[in-house]
């Protein structure tokens, strides 16, 4: 199991720290989702947990052992990165002797994990590809394929679906839930609240350095039992702000939509009837659907985050 405990790390000549008491653990064959506004320390926390950079204060360890005593052994923990971390130059089998010569592997491991990593990523008829020629979507499985190289036991992935297309979208979310349950331990960045429900087991919401909520996602979910969530015409919003009111907690969402966490006395059918009955016209409502954005946004606020 991967554990930090108590993590601090400020950069030179910054007013706050960017990580400040973060605590988390990852179990083999479970995913972490990892989210946060821009600047919230999520990169910074990956590159704790690589060991690029030491920690003010606080521990990680693999195991019983600190995780000093791995480091530069991809072999426990492998990051892909969210920027390309290849050589465009080079061809897609290239770059993967490269890395793989780079993860200590020999000739013969080096050829075997290349095609293991070609195949769970499906590149093989990208192999002779010159790399910086590649799509948006095949870049990040290049990003990937090279980070599986070492067989890790613990994988970091950095916003690994960020601009890529729906298909490609979909085919890393099931590469990542297939190396979950071969039993690697995985921690996963985005800001897309979607791919954080549909993979994630625990989920981390971090802000300004600090942890807000860690926590199973069925658990998180569960706080939004009683939410309503409509999505009505713009013109009818003041009207069914007032109306709304007398139902419970009313807080917009983004476009059209509202969400209403209801009072214990009300109920979606009198909502609904509520609004027919004043002539509101209703596009769509969705409740027992629960949407981790919600607690995302409940916990984060709604202030827009500009990257430092």
């Amino acid at each position: 199991m991967l554990r930090a405990t108590g993590l601090h790390y400020t950069y030179p000549g910054a007013a706050r720290p960017a990580l400040a008491d973060v605590s988390l653990q990852v179990a083999p064959g479970r995913l972490l989702g990892l989210l946060g506004p821009n600047g919230a320390g999520k990169s910074t926390l990956m590159a704790a947990l690589t060991g690029l950079i030491r920690p003010d204060a606080g521990d990680i360890r693999w195991g019983d052992e600190p995780l000093d005593t791995h480091a530069g052994q991809p072999r426990v923990v492998a990051l892909a990165p969210q920027q390309d971390a290849f050589y465009p130059m080079l061809s897609v089998a290239e770059n993967l002797a490269c890395f793989a010569a780079a993860a200590g592997l020999g000739q013969a491991a080096a050829r075997q994990r290349s095609e293991q990593a070609l195949a769970q990523t499906r590149l093989q008829d990208w192999r002779t590809r010159r790399a910086g020629q590649l799509s948006g979507g095949l870049k990040r499985r290049l990003n990937l394929a090279i980070a599986l190289l070492p067989a890790p036991a613990v994988l970091l992935l950095d916003e690994p679906t960020a601009g890529v297309d729906p298909q490609s979208r979909a085919f890393l979310r099931q590469v990542l839930r297939a190396l979950a349950d071969e039993g690697i331990a995985l921690v996963v960045s985005s800001h897309l609240m979607g791919e954080i429900e549909a993979l994630a087991d625990e989920v981390l919401i971090l802000d300004q350095g600090r942890v807000l909520r860690c926590a199973p996602l069925a658990e998180l979910l569960a706080d939004q039992s009683r939410r309503l969530t409509l999505d009505l015409a713009k013109a009818d919003h003041p009207a069914a702000r007032a109306l709304l009111a007398a139902h419970g907690e009313l807080r917009p969402l983004d476009g059209t939509r509202l969400e209403l966490r209801l009072h214990p006395q009300s109920s979606p059918a009198r909502v609904l009837g509520a609004l027919e009955a004043a002539g509101l016209a209703l596009r769509g409502a969705e409740f027992g659907r629960t949407r981790l954005e919600s607690t995302f946004m409940a916990l984060t606020d709604e202030a827009l985050r500009d990257d430092a």
